[in-house]
């Protein structure tokens, strides 16, 4: 009876540790992921750009924390903070909207992807040659 009562205690200890850990991971996971769907948005609408002769409009909602780009739409997870940068003109009421040119350059712009009180990442879009890139940073 009593080796049953440590194994229970031993397995006990080890939920306790690796339970919160899992949940920090899942949610690493989950922010890496958004950052990743919005690099290769980007790099896709300024392909499309190029490709195809016709700007190419990303839409970010940071309210409903999705992007679009024609029939494509990415849908950030909801824990995350999303802010835009994007030129003034060409914003919707409620979206920022980066434009990329056939020529390969944009309107400029950027979205921050953040965890709350962690950390976070800025992914820019160059508005002379549409490079797009990332900046990580932290909450002090």
């Amino acid at each position: 009876m009593l080796e049953i009562l440590a194994a229970i205690t031993i397995v006990g200890l080890v939920l306790a540790v690796s339970v919160p850990a899992s949940a920090r991971l899942y949610q690493s996971m989950q922010y890496r992921q958004a950052v990743r769907d919005v690099v290769t948005l980007f790099a896709s609408a300024r392909y499309q750009a190029v490709n195809t002769g016709r700007a190419q409009d990303v839409v970010i909602n940071p309210r409903a924390k999705e992007l679009r780009l024609n029939d494509t739409l990415k849908r950030l997870p909801a824990d995350l903070n999303v802010l835009v940068h994007s030129a003034r003109e060409l914003n919707d009421r409620d979206a920022g909207i980066i434009r990329f040119y056939p020529e390969g350059g944009s309107s400029g712009g950027g979205v921050d992807i953040e965890v709350p009180d962690r950390w976070g990442v800025r992914v820019n879009v160059d508005w002379l040659i549409g490079r797009v890139s990332q900046e990580k940073y932290a909450f002090d």
